[in-house]
């Protein structure tokens, strides 16, 4: 960013004026300006001055001079203005929200001390400092003030982050103090930060630092918790003074600091991570400033000074402008300002993460804006202000942006859909869909809300082209998938997302209701669909119909209009909404009614007063009463009564208005009575339920408030006894039994003998309710009770009653129960019979009257034949054995496949009656397979080749004819049949019957007799293909003959024979038609050619006319000429086109010169205008006299042609005097020079090339050179005998260049001479820079040949020094170019000797670069792998050149994993105690302790060396400055390791010191944060296990277990730590990257592990001594003492020995007074073997 000045906005005075404070508004606004008079200025946006106002003292008797302004701050709705003054008060002043408003004091906060600076960072939140040093908060709603934190240093500064959540107070002590009132989860500390080496005057908060300075002329900036991350020091700059004041851009990418005459900026560098400082603005006699404020969108940058001026710059990087519509301001790398230059409106986008924004669009009609960043995405509507910035990994810009919902940007890419509602910062949605029409996705975002719902986002798209999925992003899922069978074309939701229309490429409109997932076809044919704005209306087209939807609820209910035309748009503006429609050239408009769309939006609203209102209205249709009944159930539901009861009254409904009116009456009794709106009263509530006919709710309101006599009521009045009566029972009412017997009254005087009945029978009295049962004509109710009790069944003439009361009412069936209850079966046959109830009829006789079942079966068929239960009959026949009966009913069932089953069984009489209707049945049914094996069966051949016959199915009639039938009989018979056809005229038919004996020729004849072509075209294209054409051909020429030339036409172009059908036409005159078919069908000319002959036969004026209509009359004119018809031409020329006639003349000249007629040609050339024709055509004749005349005559330009062209024949005739002369009166003598060039003459060229061309003469020379250099030695010969011309004629440039010229790589000597010539003239004759310009060109052929020594002289004779040099080194003369560099230039020393030493690398001469160059030496030993002549080398140098070396050498055997190699490479060399060194020691530590196969005796020499190279490190590390350090901590420990490991080793070679090599793998457990923990507890519990202390080795086992399981899962987290809690083995240890254990041994641990589980003797705990501890830890639990481990074992002691001696290295371990080996030794008689020895060596040499 650099500032730029605008302008002045205050003029500064000749004496010391400051501006005390200034400060902008946050809506961009206005700035106010603060001087030392009190007097505070209101500048507008564009810095004009609109206001000023006087601020007061807090005593107004101490007048103004009492006090300084010295902090100013706008409110953040930029309608106050906060004044902070050193007479200890704030005032907040009212300024208003226009120019000129009243300034009021609105609040006013007294203080114990001077106010010194000022912020107002939040609504109603003034944050001040004091000069107590305390900063404090003043709360304009409360007009209270408290403190915020207090020091007891002066506050110098105040500064608040970037959002305005936190703060930043400089006090003169030099503290820095953060607040935060919102951390914003950035977990930043608050309190003290850091101690600025000044008071920070100077102090801004930036996005990534804190910026401070003050009077010791340095810019810090601090990192977030105070650490320095950058200082800018200007203290040893005379010209700067101290920093006096800071501001921070609004989007903190930028600090401006100013001091005297000079403003400093500090731009951050996202991508470097640090502050750079852009060139200072330096401002002459501007003096110190006092004062920074940044407008808040960052475009504008104030200062105020010392003199009371005011200096307004802009801050802006670039500006461009954007399609002539809009100003893009980058006012910082994350920020930009987009003012739209027509209205004047700004938008400030800007990134939220401080990301650097790409170039900035503005799409959609100039609304949208769209801005990328590395890894967010801007977007924004101007017309809302609303901006969203959501992450976004850029995809190389292949984004498409759409724009078509107001509410949402949608982004298609790389297939994934993605929404971002503006205004808000997080992606809304993304789903995957290929489908990125406008029509195919819909997304309704909150557009209008509804009753009881916060957020409504959905979105309706296209999974694929059958398939609708509906997502919800607020709960975040699928709410519905739609699979369609038709491709869907268009789609959209209704505002409130809750029903989905969508159409398919059939047309079919469908509606979908998500909530209820039904879906409904509801219009056909559809065209349009549309849903109204702001309603759920959907109007539609169908065909020549306008449809509209007022109640989308029930679609089946729609209002259709006619119409023409075709619906374009749909408009609704002013309380009205019109359907557009294109009628032809008209627009029609169709009014919907705006009442009904209304009701909808209303009831969406829950405004069910203003659905009334406009029901009220309407007439009365179907579509407003389907609305009234949907808003009377809305309004019960919402217990709004009174509308309901308006609803009922005008659908009707008297007695549920009426019932509604009582209701309201008793519900505004109880409002009024006791408040409310009454419909929460217990009577309100039961009518409610009533008329929902929930009577039980009811009954349970009443009996809720012990209303048990109006339950009972209730109940009453609606009749409902038994409801009356139970409530009664429950409640154990006293009115029970009154009840009960009200009630039987009141049956029986309602005449409810039934009802009576059942209450008689419940209560016991059977008889009775007989009695009732027959009296109310119930005879079966009766007998059913009577058949369920024996003793009514014992008395007979109750059972005679009853049974005749069933036979009267023919209940025969009945009446058949009760006889055969009471053992009467032949009464009840009878019964049965009369009343056909067959089945227990039958079921009755099969146990009674055997002989009567095949008769009641036959019946039980006639009847069900007569009930036309024909498929139910056939059983029952079939049981009967009535077979035809069975027959004729499966016939007449239409079950054809059981009829056939029944006649298979028959005999062949009885079939050959029904199989022929079955057949026809089948044959009906197109069923021909079955219907032709009916038919044989039935013997009815002929009847079934008929069926096939007359279905057409010829080849199936043929096919069984011909299995029927002899061959020639099958011929005859159908090639009879055709021609029967044939006589009836059916052609087709007769056709198929020929082709399917196979003969077509017949059926050709048949159409050529009939002239039927067409037909046989076709029979002879599928069976005589060959004689197609011809035929063709031959029908073409018989129709043209007869006259029909069209249908001859088709039979021409289908034989391929066009020109046939043109010439036909011609023949006959039709020229349209022959124009016509050359057009279609002949090739791309063919038609102007006929068009053409067509004007040739009209002639004159008429064929000018048709030429012009076709457009082809100049086409024809040049077809004309070009085709040797120019009589014809002239004519159409004269006639249309005379300014063709020159063309036509040059043609037919042309042609007359073809002919010879050269006479006549020029005539026709010069007529023409082209007499240099015909003087080309006497020139090429040889006719040079004609050519001259006519040249001269007509055309004197071409007389130099004639000249030219007789010089031309005079060289090619050898006459070279005369072909001179003529082109030297052409003045064409380089034709001259070329001749003789072509011919050979090189002299006779060049002499005349000297004497008339000189300028020409070089290249000629060159030519010369190059064409003797292709001649070879003769030709360099020439060159040299031209070179040794020039030098006589004193032409020594010349000379020297055709020396230089010479080429004859084979003759070194020549070339030599050559080039030493060229030498020589060049330094006697042509001076110094043409010299040393020869020499350049020489001296490197020179070289080239070997001549180094000669190129060398040559370049000292022109003091090339080195040129000379180079030269003598080329030719390895060393010696010489020292010497000539020592004596002629000392500067060259150096270049020699590096070049010297390249040279001994290059040819590998390391031996002699060591007396040259040690280094390079060494390096080059290095690259060649050298290393043991390179530490030869380079022990003899210096121990750090030695050790660096060595190191590389380490380095190199690591990579190539010889470790081993590597330490014993620094056991032989020592270990220097180098921090670049550290790196080394640790990897070969670390690749020791993870290398396999080293537990165990032979790797004693291995850990003995590590531990070796460990101790050496360790005694250096001790003189080192690294002493004390961690990481010489680190290797002490690395150096405990290796001992235990080498002294383990040792142990493990004698088999009595197991226990010790036990002890030192346990102890190595301890170290597990260094060794790999999986190994170490498999070594320690293989090594327990082997010394027998199950114990411990099964824990440490089955530790080790776990954590094999927790590298194959990859993480430490299901570790139980519960059996090491008291001992020092590290919990947390590293998770190691792989197993160190092989498969089959972890498997065997496993195995073994699993079985000590099972071992109750097993002690799963580690051994605790008498600390109650592990017996090995080295850490008391109880008391948190660490002792010092034993050298040997590594236990926290040994039994019985003494005191402890301590390692002299380590300094952590112990020793005990008498070895342990030693007495170990002792102990077991056993010799102590080499490895032993050698380990009680080492341990006693560290431990002396």
């Amino acid at each position: 960013m650099q500032l730029k000045h605008i302008r002045t906005l205050l003029t500064p005075q000749e004496g010391a004026a400051k501006v005390t404070c200034m400060s902008w508004a946050p809506n961009n606004a206005k700035f106010a300006v603060c001087t030392v008079d009190k007097v505070v200025f209101l500048y507008d946006e564009h810095g004009e001055r609109r206001d000023k106002f006087s601020t007061k003292p807090a005593d107004p008797k101490y007048g103004r001079k009492s006090y300084v302004v010295k902090g100013m701050a706008f409110s953040p709705d930029s309608t106050k203005i906060a004044i902070g003054q050193t007479d200890n008060i704030i005032f907040v002043y009212k300024i208003g929200e226009e120019w000129g408003d009243k300034k009021v004091i609105c609040n006013k906060f007294i203080q114990t001390s001077a106010v010194t600076c000022l912020l107002w960072p939040e609504a109603n939140t003034i944050v001040f400092g004091l000069v107590e040093g305390k900063v404090r908060l003043a709360n304009t709603k409360s007009s209270k003030s408290s403190t915020v934190y207090g020091t007891d240093s002066y506050v110098v500064s105040l500064a608040s982050n970037i959002s305005g959540k936190g703060i930043l107070s400089g006090h003169a002590d030099g503290t820095i103090v953060r607040y935060f009132f919102d951390d914003e989860g950035s977990g930043e500390s608050q309190g003290k930060l850091v101690v600025h080496p000044c008071p920070p005057y100077a102090l801004a908060w930036a996005s990534n630092s804190i910026v401070a300075a003050g009077c010791d002329k340095k810019i810090v900036a601090y990192g977030k918790e105070g650490h320095v991350i950058q200082t800018f020091d200007y203290s040893r700059d005379s010209s700067e003074k101290e920093f006096m004041v800071a501001a921070a851009s609004p989007g903190g990418q930028s600090v401006v600091i100013g001091s005297f005459d000079r403003l400093r900026v500090l731009n951050w560098s996202p991508r470097r991570s640090a502050w750079e400082e852009a060139k200072p603005t330096e401002i002459p006699h501007l003096y110190t400033i006092t004062a920074l404020a940044w407008k808040r969108d960052g475009s504008r940058l104030c200062a105020g000074t010392l003199c009371g001026g005011v200096e307004q710059f802009d801050c802006s990087i670039r500006r461009t402008i954007y399609k002539n519509k809009f100003e893009m301001t980058y006012v910082a790398p994350s920020q930009v300002i987009v003012n739209n230059l027509s209205t004047g409106m700004r938008v400030v986008l800007k990134s939220h993460y401080g990301y650097e924004i790409d170039e900035v669009k503005i799409l959609g009609k100039d609304r949208y804006l769209v801005a990328h960043t590395s890894d967010t995405l801007l977007l924004g509507d101007l017309s809302s202000t609303k901006l969203s910035e959501v992450a976004w990994q850029g995809s190389g810009g292949n984004e498409k942006f759409f724009f078509d919902n107001e509410n949402v940007c949608m982004i298609f890419n790389a297939g994934e859909l993605t929404l971002v509602e503006y205004g808000s910062n997080e992606i809304l949605g993304s789903v995957r869909t290929e489908f990125m029409n406008p029509h195919l996705i819909s997304v309704r975002i909150n557009e209008r809300r509804q009753r009881g719902m916060e957020e409504n986002k959905r979105l309706a798209y296209l999974v694929d082209i059958k398939t609708i999925a509906i997502v919800d992003f607020v709960r975040d899922y699928n709410i519905g998938i739609i699979n369609h069978e038709s491709k869907i074309d268009w789609l959209e939701l209704n505002e409130t997302g809750h029903k989905l229309l969508f159409r398919d490429k059939k047309m079919r409109l469908q509606l979908y209701d998500i909530e209820r997932a039904t879906r409904t076809t509801i219009l056909s044919y559809c065209s349009y669909v549309q849903w109204v704005p702001g309603s759920d209306v959907v109007v539609a087209q169908n065909r020549n119909s306008l449809c509209v939807w007022y109640n989308i609820d029930t679609p089946e209910r729609v209002t259709m209009f006619p119409m023409k035309g075709d619906i374009v748009d749909l408009e609704r503006s002013n309380g009205k909404t019109e359907v557009i429609v294109t009628e032809g050239v008209n627009t029609v408009s169709y009014t919907l009614d705006e009442g009904l769309i209304e009701f909808g939006t209303a009831i969406d609203d829950g405004d069910y007063h203003r659905a009334v209102a406009f029901l009220e209205t309407l007439e009365m249709s179907t579509e407003t009463e389907a609305m009234w009944k949907t808003l009377s159930q809305l309004a019960l539901e919402a217990k709004q009564l009174h509308i309901a009861e308006r609803c009922f009254a005008a659908l009707g409904h008297v007695s549920k208005a009426r019932f509604l009116h009582e209701t309201n009456e008793i519900a505004d009794h109880v409002a009024k009575e006791y408040g409310g709106d009454g419909t929460d009263y217990y009577q309100v509530r039961v009518r409610l339920a009533m008329l929902e006919k929930n009577y039980k709710l009811a009954e349970m309101i009443l009996l809720e408030q012990n209303a048990v006599e109006e339950a009972m009521e209730m109940y009453q009045e609606l009749h409902m006894w038994d409801e009356c009566i139970a409530v009664a029972e429950a409640k154990s009412h006293p009115a029970l039994e009154k009840l009960r017997r009200g009630y039987y009254e009141w049956l029986l005087q309602t005449q409810q003998e039934e009802r009576a009945a059942e209450v008689q029978e419940s209560q016991g009295d059977l008889q009775a309710a007989v009695g009732l049962y027959l009296k109310a004509g119930l005879p079966a109710k009766a007998a059913r009770l009577a058949m369920g009790r024996e003793e009514l069944l014992g008395n007979t003439d109750l059972v005679n009653r009853i049974a005749t009361a069933l036979i009267r009412g023919e209940l025969f069936e009945q009446a058949g129960e009760l006889f055969e209850k009471t053992r009467n079966p032949q009464r009840a046959l009878e019964c049965y019979r009369k009343g056909n109830s067959f089945l227990k009829a039958v079921e009755l006789a099969r146990l009674v009257f055997p002989a009567e079942v095949v008769k009641l079966e036959e019946g039980w068929g006639d009847y069900l034949v007569q009930q036309k239960q024909l498929d139910a009959a056939i059983n029952h026949y079939i049981e009967a054995r009535c077979s035809v009966k069975a027959i004729e009913a499966a016939i007449g069932a239409r079950q054809w496949k059981k009829a056939i089953y029944i006649l298979d069984m028959q005999d062949k009489k009885t079939g050959a009656k029904y199989y022929p209707k079955i057949a026809q049945h089948y044959a009906a049914l197109q069923e021909y397979e079955i219907a032709e094996e009916v038919y044989i069966k039935g013997d009815c051949i002929k009847d079934a080749i008929d069926m096939y016959t007359q279905a057409g199915l010829w080849e199936q009639a043929h096919k069984l004819a011909s299995r029927c039938m002899r061959p020639e009989d099958v011929s005859v018979l159908y090639i009879t049949q055709a021609q029967e056809m044939e006589r009836q005229g059916k052609y087709k038919e007769a056709e198929r019957l020929y082709i399917t004996v196979d003969e077509p020729d017949l059926a050709i004849t048949m159409y050529k007799k009939c002239k039927m072509y067409d037909e046989m075209i076709r029979l002879l294209a599928k069976y005589h293909k060959d004689l197609l054409s011809d035929t063709h051909l031959h029908l073409g020429k018989e129709l043209e003959a007869d006259g029909h030339l069209q249908e001859a036409e088709y039979h021409y172009l289908e034989a391929k024979e066009w020109k046939a059908a043109v010439n036909m036409y011609r023949v006959n005159n039709m020229w349209d038609e022959a124009y016509r078919v050359a057009k279609a069908h002949g090739g791309a000319n063919s038609h102007k050619h006929v068009a053409f002959l067509w004007s040739k036969s009209l002639g004159g004026e008429a064929a000018v006319k048709l030429l012009n209509k076709f457009g082809l009359l100049e086409m024809a004119i040049d077809h004309a000429a070009d085709n040797n018809m120019f009589d014809f031409a002239f004519e159409l020329a004269r006639l249309s086109l005379k300014q063709k006639l020159p063309e036509i003349h040059f043609k037919y000249g042309s042609f007359l010169e073809d002919e010879g007629k050269f006479e006549e040609a020029e005539v026709e050339f010069v007529k023409a205008g082209k007499p240099k024709e015909a003087v080309l055509m006497y020139a090429h004749a040889q006719n040079w006299a004609a050519a001259q005349r006519v040249a001269e005559a007509h055309d004197p330009d071409s007389v130099l042609i004639v000249l030219v062209g007789q010089a031309d024949a005079a060289f090619k005739q050898k006459e070279f005097s005369k072909a001179e002369a003529l082109l030297l009166r052409a003045q064409r003598l380089d034709l001259a020079v070329k001749h003789y060039k072509e011919a050979g003459m090189w002299a006779d060229a060049l002499r005349v090339c000297k004497e008339y061309l000189p300028g020409d003469l070089e290249a000629l020379q060159e030519a010369y050179e190059r064409e003797a250099a292709k001649k070879g030695p003769r030709g360099i010969e020439g060159i040299l005998e031209q070179a040794r011309e020039w030098e006589q004629a004193g032409e020594y440039s010349r000379a020297v260049d055709c020396y230089l010229k010479v080429r004859d790589p084979g003759n070194n000597t020549r070339m030599e001479k050559c080039w030493m010539k060229a030498a020589e003239l060049s330094i006697k004759f042509l001076g110094q820079p043409r010299s040393i310009e020869v020499m350049r060109t020489v001296g490197p052929q020179l070289v080239s040949i070997g001549k180094f020594n000669v190129a060398a002289e040559l370049y000292l004779n022109l003091d090339m020094i080195k040129e000379a040099i180079d030269a003598f080194m080329e030719g390895e003369e060393w010696n010489k170019a020292k010497r000539v560099a020592k004596e002629l230039d000392p500067r060259y020393e150096e270049y020699v000797d590096q070049h010297y030493k390249e040279y001994l690398k290059d040819q590998g001469k390391v031996d002699s670069l060591v007396g040259v160059d040690v280094m390079a030496a060494l390096d080059m030993y290095v690259e060649r792998e050298q290393w043991e002549k390179c530490l030869e080398t380079a022990a003899k140098q210096n121990y750090k050149v030695l050790h660096k070396y060595v190191a590389l050498y380490a380095t190199h055997l690591i990579q190539e994993g010889s470790w081993d190699k590597a330490v014993a490479l620094y056991v032989q060399h020592g270990t220097p105690a180098n921090s670049q060194n550290f790196n080394i020691y640790k990897r070969l530590f670390v690749e020791m302790v993870n290398v396999a196969g080293m537990n165990n005796a032979e790797a004693y020499s291995s850990w003995a060396d590590l531990r070796d190279l460990l101790f050496n490190l360790c005694e250096n590390l001790v003189k080192s400055s690294d002493a004390n350090t961690p990481a010489h901590e680190e290797f002490e420990t690395m150096l405990l390791v290796s001992h235990y490991y080498a002294t383990r080793a040792a142990a493990q070679s004698i088999k009595q010191l197991d226990t010790v090599a036990a002890k030192l793998s346990i102890s190595l457990l301890r170290h597990t944060d260094i060794i790999p923990a999986d190994k170490a507890f498999y070594e320690a519990g293989t090594a327990a296990k082997e010394v027998g202390w199950e114990n411990m080795a099964f824990i440490f086992l089955n530790r080790f277990l776990d954590l094999t399981d927790a590298i194959e899962e990859g993480s430490l987290y299901a570790l139980d730590h519960s059996d090491f809690q008291y001992t020092d083995i590290p919990y947390e240890v590293p998770l190691p990257a792989k197993q160190h254990v092989a498969e089959e041994q972890r498997e065997e641990i496993r195995d073994w592990v699993l079985t000590m589980s099972m071992d109750q003797r097993l002690e799963q705990v580690l051994p605790r001594d008498e600390r109650d501890t592990y017996e090995a830890s080295l850490v008391a639990v109880s008391t948190g003492v660490r002792s010092l481990p034993c050298l040997i074992t590594g236990e926290e002691r040994a039994e019985g020995l003494g005191a402890e001696t301590k390692l002299r290295v380590a300094g952590r371990v112990a020793l005990e007074q008498k070895p342990v080996l030693e007495r170990a030794l002792s102990a077991f008689d056993h010799p102590a073997d080499e490895l032993v020895l050698e380990a009680q060596n080492y341990i006693s040499e560290v431990s002396a």
